[in-house]
């Protein structure tokens, strides 16, 4: 019972890592990027939420919807003004660029809002579920669920909106959308407000169990990880390998007495080795070439 117990706990933590990944694989699957602020965003956004939710007292749902809208337009912002500069620049240059960014990022809110630890109330604090020796908390439960509601949403925009195929050929192959009349740089700048908004989904849903302080930007090396082992360019590769490090990481923590001490922190990146040793590509590679216009 003490497995599924830590197995539910696991991926309810994976789900936060693979949502960050998801972030991620998005913008590297258009651009070949890599946005290495993505956990910056998503502490911006749990930040936002605070403000929103726990300054304001606006509503949860009504705050963390603003928060996502807010998010998202900062990423779609970021893009036509900061990252399109550097279009056709060695893949160095864009590392660089969105690591300086995460320390601006940091460095901004730790000017507005302090340094201290901060929280918030939501309609899961402290209540918790309890069936067949089970404890899951709400919290939990809103984690998993919500991720898999943004699964299906964005499912369903990738595959049935306009706007969704066009991303997705847009992916595909750069050059044959902008010949079809695909406002591919446009286009860009929404991938990337989508990419900042599930890391602001993420941040809110987050918050109520790590609290809120600029330390939270870190969840993103280990969703860097997730994405890395579920293959680099493949959306279900980014949540299988978040929940796959989530519960990795759930288990060493509590069994750690029998493996080596502090095994749990560095348990995300001895799966990715280990797994990278036997499929070089990731879990779910995607091998599809990128086109650039």
């Amino acid at each position: 019972m003490q497995l599924i117990q830590l197995i539910i706990d696991g991926v309810a933590s994976g789900c936060i890592y693979g949502l960050v990944a998801l972030g991620f694989v998005l913008i590297y699957k258009a651009t070949e990027t890599i946005n290495f602020a993505q956990g910056d965003i998503l502490m911006l956004g749990a930040f936002v939420a605070f403000s929103l939710i726990g300054v304001l007292g606006l509503n949860y749902i009504v705050g963390f919807a603003l928060t996502v809208i807010i998010i998202a337009a900062f990423g779609f912002l970021l893009d036509a003004t900061v990252i399109r500069q550097i279009i056709g620049q060695p893949p160095f240059a864009t590392v660089m660029l969105t690591i300086g960014l995460g320390f601006i990022f940091r460095g901004f809110a730790s000017i507005f809002w302090g340094t201290d630890i901060y929280s918030f109330s939501t309609p899961f604090s402290g209540k918790i579920l309890q069936t067949s020796g089970l404890v899951i908390s709400y919290v939990n439960l809103s984690i998993i669920i919500g991720t898999a509601i943004l699964m299906i949403i964005l499912f369903s925009f990738f595959t049935f909106t306009k706007i969704g195929v066009a991303m997705r050929a847009s992916s595909e192959n750069q050059l044959a959308a902008y010949y079809v009349g695909i406002p591919v740089k446009f286009i860009f700048s929404l991938i990337w407000s989508i990419s900042a908004g599930v890391a602001a989904v993420a941040g809110v849903l987050l918050a109520p169990i790590t609290l809120v302080d600029t330390s939270i930007s870190l969840i993103g090396l280990k969703a860097f990880a997730a994405a890395v082992l579920g293959g680099f360019g493949s959306i279900p590769g980014a949540i299988v390998g978040g929940i796959i490090i989530g519960i990795v990481e759930q288990l060493c923590g509590t069994y750690e007495n029998y493996i080596f001490e502090g095994v749990r922190e560095i348990s995300a990146y001895l799966v990715l080795i280990l797994t990278l040793i036997i499929y070089p590509r990731g879990l779910f590679s995607d091998k599809a070439e990128v086109k650039k216009v």
